[in-house]
């Protein structure tokens, strides 16, 4: 349980993180909110997006809303899929800028700026918070093979085995139908 909420509140400040890298500088003065979402796939450009959503706001908060859902769930596998998501947009943010300008710098008046680390450790968190977490009990037969009954190794410790040729072995036999049946009968051959 407490690894649950350990792990919860580390990919919840992870999602935090990555919906609020945006609202940062990313290279050079610029936001995340001021990059084109298809300058990731084309090229980094000087063109605004149209409005927030056309913006690289729009994965990291799909990466946060995920990663939201995955702590609800109690699934660590949306968790890290939120975390992975948030990191593959924010490397290629930086191959894209790397590509455009032939190199980047961290820091600095013209280099990578808050936003974009704050995005890689948001993305980073979420994958830790997924690792801390112990996700769900499963439910079903594999949660209740080690419940209730102790496993019985084969062989003698607790009888003998039973055999093809005598299904019976090891237990009383049974009365002749002729016989009525009573608790404390003892059939003697």
């Amino acid at each position: 349980m407490a690894r649950n909420l350990i792990g919860s509140a580390i990919a919840l400040l992870g999602a935090a993180a990555a919906a609020w890298s945006p609202f940062r500088i990313w290279y050079d003065g610029r936001e995340g909110r001021d990059i084109r979402i298809g300058d990731l796939f084309t090229g980094i450009t000087a063109q605004t997006p149209t409005g927030l959503m056309g913006s690289l706001f729009l994965p990291m908060l799909i990466g946060a809303v995920l990663a939201v859902l995955g702590v609800l769930l109690r699934s660590r596998l949306v968790v890290a899929g939120a975390g992975l998501v948030v990191l593959a947009f924010a490397i290629l943010w930086m191959v894209q800028q790397g590509l455009a300008l032939g190199s980047l710098t961290a820091g600095g008046d013209s280099g990578l700026g808050m936003g974009s680390g704050v995005a890689l450790g948001g993305g980073v968190l979420m994958l830790l918070g997924a690792l801390v977490m112990r996700g769900r009990r499963p439910r079903g037969r594999r949660a209740r093979r080690g419940r209730g009954r102790p496993e019985v190794p084969e062989g003698e410790p607790y009888g003998p085995a039973t055999t093809e040729a005598d299904p019976t072995h090891g237990l009383p036999p049974a009365p002749p139908p002729d016989e009525p049946w009573s608790p404390g009968h003892r059939h003697t051959s």
